[in-house]
């Protein structure tokens, strides 16, 4: 199979996100399948390549990996010439996807996205993996509740958790935390409320990792269902739903969870998102990437974009026939 090229910006701290780490779990994944490299693109590291560099030897081969958000756009003009595929996290940056450049989403909520806006581009799903770290360790729980401040909403920080901690401990976390695992086991709820977050960003939650990791470690959670959250949570059977309609609503819900002994959730559906299942799948796309970039080196698709101008002239002929048809009945 061709060699990946996973393209960042960089990796350094300004560059660190849950994108960056996304992406560096499925390389770590597909260096165990193949042939995968680290490329940055606007700092240079010595550790890794750099992707001026790269496109400037001759015959260079392989597929391409770009990722990151409003860098899309750039990066596929500059690597028009070579096999490319974008690894879609969020959605709605408002870019276009041409029908040779194959997408794999990280969720359900972003392959229905493109296969909406890209309906003639090879389209697969590649669920984000959930680290080996995450599991219940059975320990003391001395946290209530739990929230990570970066993210969260402003009814969250200000509204919902002054009037817990009258009742319970509510532990939020405004700073780095060197192990996610540890403090999820601490934790006997956790909430979460990304909607907000955004809404402002103007873009979507793209899978929502923690809240999953989560309720691998035995927290109950409590969370908003925007976005990629949709893929998973299953409000009522896997999770509750948080900021629904007045806060003492939710402040019900949280304490008499917290309170009253409750039957675990099931979790097999987690193992769709532990490494060995999403490394399978990564293999399979691998391979059906290699065999995509084969057929297209030796043919010219001959299948038209989908594109807005195409769309509005459809609509106005369709206007057209309704108001011809209202005509000919006024007849």
């Amino acid at each position: 199979m061709r060699q990946l090229y996973f393209l960042v910006p960089g990796t350094t701290k300004s560059y660190h996100c849950g994108g960056l780490w996304a992406e560096l779990k499925v390389l770590e994944l597909a260096q165990s399948l193949g042939v995968a490299t680290l490329v940055t693109y606007q700092q240079r590291e010595p550790e890794h390549l750099f992707l001026a560099d790269v496109i400037r030897r001759p015959l260079v081969e392989g597929i391409f990996v770009v990722s990151w958000g409003f860098h899309v756009p750039k990066l596929l003009a500059q690597l028009r010439n070579y096999p490319v595929v974008y690894h879609a996290h969020s959605t709605g940056y408002g870019f276009a996807i041409p029908p040779g450049v194959p997408i794999v989403t990280v969720s359900r909520n972003s392959m229905g996205y493109w296969g909406q806006k890209a309906p003639h581009a090879p389209i697969y799903y590649l669920p984000n993996v959930i680290g080996d770290e995450f599991f219940d360790q059975g320990q003391p729980r001395d946290i209530d509740v739990l929230i990570m401040a970066r993210k969260s909403s402003p009814y969250l920080l200000n509204t919902l958790a002054p009037k817990l901690q009258k009742y319970v401990r509510v532990e939020v976390v405004d700073y780095f935390v060197p192990s996610l695992a540890d403090l999820f086991n601490r934790s006997r709820v956790y909430l979460y409320d990304s909607a907000h977050y955004w809404a402002v960003q103007g873009v979507s939650e793209g899978f929502g990792l923690q809240p999953l990791e989560a309720m691998a470690c035995g927290c109950r959670v409590f969370s908003s269902v925007n976005g990629g959250l949709a893929d998973y949570l299953d409000p009522g059977l896997n999770c509750e739903q948080i900021g629904c309609y007045d806060s003492g609503y939710d402040v019900n819900k949280i304490l008499r969870v917290l309170n009253t002994p409750t039957p675990p959730v099931n979790l097999e559906f987690l193992q769709e998102y532990r490494s060995p299942q999403v490394r399978k799948k990564l293999y399979l796309i691998w391979q059906a990437l290699d065999e995509f970039f084969d057929y297209q080196s030796a043919h010219k698709g001959d299948i038209r974009p989908l594109t807005g101008w195409g769309i509005g002239y459809q609509r106005l002929q369709r206007w057209g026939r309704k108001v011809a048809q209202l005509l000919k009945k006024s007849k």
